[in-house]
């Protein structure tokens, strides 16, 4: 048998020259370049360190604002981390689902909401986790609803 064991070898041989897809063969994504001074990302308004719990406005390129102190989502109601854009902003929203002690709905002045689930920047106390989403004072509350627009991209870096 001559024919059939050589070309067998140059099957693999072209397999292996012309890829399968392997990861190996495509270059990775450049890693992006950080604003001076913070764990921040270039090319997002706001950032959020949930390990430092401090946030920081930018233009994209370098800080406007901050950092500011924030607090961020306690035990089993976590803020999520990743790339998010502002979906939505109410200046005086009412939560649909957490009651003040009385019953009422929560009130979340100055929200500016970024991630599924109503996660948002908003104004609120500053003793205790939140229950997801990124609370600030209120200067600073009504500071990142005026800045912020719809769109805008929002990072939220891990702690």
């Amino acid at each position: 048998m001559v024919g059939p064991p050589r070309a067998f070898p140059l099957a693999v041989l072209a397999v292996a020259v012309l890829g399968t897809g392997n990861a190996h063969a495509q270059p990775a994504p450049p890693t992006p370049a950080l604003i001076a001074g913070t764990p921040c990302a270039t090319g997002y308004k706001a950032c959020v360190s949930l390990g430092d719990q401090r946030a920081w406005l930018t233009d994209g390129a370098k800080v406007v604002s901050g950092p500011i102190d924030v607090i961020s989502g306690g035990p089993g109601q976590e803020t999520p981390s990743g790339n998010f854009a502002v979906e939505w902003k109410n200046k005086d929203h009412k939560s649909g689902e957490h009651k003040t002690p009385e019953g009422l709905p929560s009130p979340m002045p100055f929200a500016v909401f970024f991630a599924a689930g109503g996660i948002a920047f908003h104004e609120g106390t500053m003793d205790r986790p939140s229950a997801g989403c990124v609370r600030l004072p209120r200067a600073e509350a009504e500071k990142y609803f005026n800045i912020l627009q719809v769109g805008d991209k929002v990072q939220v870096i891990g702690g």
